[in-house]
């Protein structure tokens, strides 16, 4: 059930019985084929006291993504997952040995993690950039010795791009979206994320805390917000955390479509929150938007800038991605309605709250407009 908010609140969504919705579970062996790694270790979850006290909250965590597998972003989970799982089952077919070709499309750090594994393996990558993406993210994947295919167009424009190049031969498409027809890859991308998830229950049992009240995820087509959906609504016993996922406001299909109940292709404008800037949510992800999240909500660049620079005041290297989480928790605890959006969560003063910082500064380097002023995606 959805609760309208006035015209003065943020752009938002929150419906009843998210948390009584269920599904089948990750693979336990992601974990263990991520700790097989040479340059696997944790990710940092860091407390932000003071957000938890300004926001009138227990206590707040964030997951610091800035050094994943050492990229920039937690992209590499589900790029590494996925190349392995393409290559052991080509293997297993007996498929003649031959250097393959990787095609994807990117707003930067998923195709940078696809052409890391590829280089890393032998194998070739071939990457499609829609516009919007800055050079030097580019540049980045360029530098793993991919081939970079810039597009003028949008992401959907390039994901069919690459659909096209990933159909030739000893071609295959490694994308991080799904479509009808198009789901078992992008499946396995998504189960490579769950190791995040695992982490996230580890660091706080080692803080003495049980679990989280509310996870904030950044959303550009939802593979993310899948993975986080499936780890805590995968679970045996009733409750869990809410879930809310956060948008830009120029991009915001996710919302749109849970308001309407239906996956939406909506037209997206700039934003510097670059790789949350997606029209489509993923069709195997879908399901599990519309059964598993709590709510939903957009924020602006400017919202994106300001908690940038709460993370950054906090140690922790976020961009504007990243930080996408805090701001929209920001906007859902303040302002306008905040005391109707807290208690549709179900958040009080002691309640704990992990927010995904998707990626250090690192991995976009698209600046942030100052606070008060509006961004390239305002509108």
């Amino acid at each position: 059930m959805s609760s309208p908010v006035p015209s003065s609140a943020p752009s938002w969504f929150v419906r009843a019985g998210a948390r009584a919705w269920r599904c089948a579970p990750a693979p336990a062996q992601v974990r263990a084929f991520h700790a097989s790694l040479p340059d696997y270790a944790p990710t940092p979850l860091t407390e932000l006291p003071a957000v938890a006290a300004e926001l009138g909250v227990g206590r707040v965590f964030v997951k610091d993504e800035s050094c994943r597998l050492g990229l920039p972003a937690f992209k590499a989970l589900g790029a590494s997952w996925a190349v392995h799982r393409i290559l052991a089952e080509r293997a297993a077919r007996g498929a003649a040995p031959g250097v393959l070709t990787l095609v994807t499309a990117t707003d930067g750090n998923h195709g940078r993690a696809v052409a890391r594994m590829a280089r890393r393996l032998g194998q070739r990558a071939h990457v499609f950039v829609p516009q919007g993406v800055h050079p030097r993210a580019v540049a980045a994947i360029a530098a793993e010795q991919a081939q970079v295919t810039e597009v003028e167009g949008t992401y959907d424009e390039a994901v069919r791009q690459a659909a096209r190049a990933g159909a030739g031969a000893d071609a295959v498409l490694v994308q991080d979206t799904a479509w009808p027809g198009y789901e078992r890859i992008p499946g396995w991308i998504v189960e490579g994320y769950s190791t995040l998830c695992a982490e996230i229950d580890e660091q706080l049992a080692a803080a003495g805390i049980s679990g989280p009240d509310l996870v904030g995820v950044p959303v550009g087509v939802g593979s993310l917000a899948q993975a986080v959906i499936t780890h805590y609504r995968s679970r045996p016993a009733g409750g869990g955390p809410a879930l809310l996922s956060v948008e830009p406001q120029a991009a915001a299909c996710v919302l749109r479509s849970l308001a309407r109940g239906l996956p939406l292709s909506i037209a997206t404008g700039p934003t510097a929150m670059a790789g949350l800037n997606c029209g489509t949510p993923s069709s195997i992800a879908w399901p599990h938007l519309s059964g598993g999240l709590d709510a939903a909500v957009a924020v602006s660049d400017a919202d994106s800038a300001r908690a940038a620079e709460v993370l950054a005041g906090a140690g922790v290297s976020s961009g504007p991605c990243g930080a996408a989480s805090l701001a929209g928790l920001r906007a859902v605890l303040t302002g306008a309605g905040a005391g109707e959006r807290r208690a549709a969560l179900g958040l009080g003063p002691a309640s704990v709250v992990v927010l995904l910082s998707t990626e250090g500064t690192a991995a976009n380097p698209h600046p942030l407009p100052r606070p008060g002023q509006d961004g390239p995606g305002a509108r």
